[in-house]
């Protein structure tokens, strides 16, 4: 398959295939180096969420990445933070609003520190949305502070979320959070971002299933999207139990606000 595409490319005189254990071989020379574990394993093929049981491992891979000048890891998107090493940049990308991958940087330009894992490094992370090609740099800014419902509630791009970059976002919008472990923002004030979806916020109400269905009712609403964050309710559950029937359209929001569950009923906001 790799000679096929070199050839493809007109690059067969250039391109060294080898079959071997890549953990034998030898990088230092390389000026640049690509590592893509594979991330999946067992009977099943099932994910394979702890970074040192990927093929080649994480350690491995890192230490590959540090003897070139320049290097890309992929790694799962799950990736926990605290598994990023001082010395790289860590980037998450989705595509449509699905979160795909992420890809830990070496060489020129990224992380913060040096060739180690020195206390107290931190690695700069981003988020990349395609295939509208925006990417948003971590700035280090602490969680916005909690507070009322406003009009309209931004919902952060999985990769922004993954990247731990929603207080970039509540800050661009000027927005808040409506909870403190919520990655909900909201605002007063529809201000424009390509790193989250504005919905506008008709009823902000505790959560109560009857309510719930009296307003679909009510307001003749036959689609209704259901997104959940912080709600242990299933979205086809509730579609089940509110039977909603009519020609309207409706988006709620089972969350929690101040701690408390509810549910924010509105819908895509018009961005100008």
């Amino acid at each position: 398959m790799a000679r096929a595409n070199a050839d493809a490319f007109g690059l067969d005189g250039l391109i060294d295939v080898q079959c071997a254990d890549v953990t034998e071989a030898d990088v230092s020379g390389c000026d640049a180096v690509f590592v893509d574990p594979a991330r999946r394993g067992g009977r099943r093929g099932g994910r394979i969420f702890d970074p040192e049981d990927y093929s080649p491992p994480l350690s491995w891979a890192v230490g590959a990445a540090r003897a070139a000048p320049h290097a890309a890891l992929k790694v799962a998107p799950g990736i926990p933070h605290d598994a990023v090493p001082g010395d790289a940049e860590a980037e998450w990308i989705s595509h449509g609003g699905d979160v795909k991958e992420a890809v830990l940087w070496f060489g020129d330009g990224a992380g913060d520190g040096g060739p180690g894992d020195r206390p107290g490094d931190r690695p700069r992370v981003s988020a990349t949305l395609l295939p509208q090609c925006e990417t948003l740099h971590g700035t280090g800014l602490p969680d916005p502070e909690p507070g009322p419902v406003g009009r309209y509630l931004y919902e952060p791009d999985g990769a922004v979320i993954r990247a731990h970059l929603v207080a970039e976002v509540a800050t661009a919008v000027e927005g808040r959070l409506i909870d403190p472990t919520i990655a909900y923002v909201t605002t007063d004030a529809l201000l424009p971002t390509p790193f989250a979806t504005a919905y506008e916020i008709t009823d902000a109400l505790p959560f109560h299933l009857k309510r719930l269905r009296a307003l679909v009712r009510e307001r003749g609403i036959g689609t209704l999207t259901v997104k959940k964050r912080g709600s242990a309710i299933e979205p086809e559950e509730l579609r089940r139990k509110v039977k909603p029937r009519g020609r309207e359209a409706a988006t709620v929001f089972l969350t929690r606000v101040a701690g408390a569950p509810a549910m924010l009923i509105g819908h895509p906001a018009r961005q100008s």
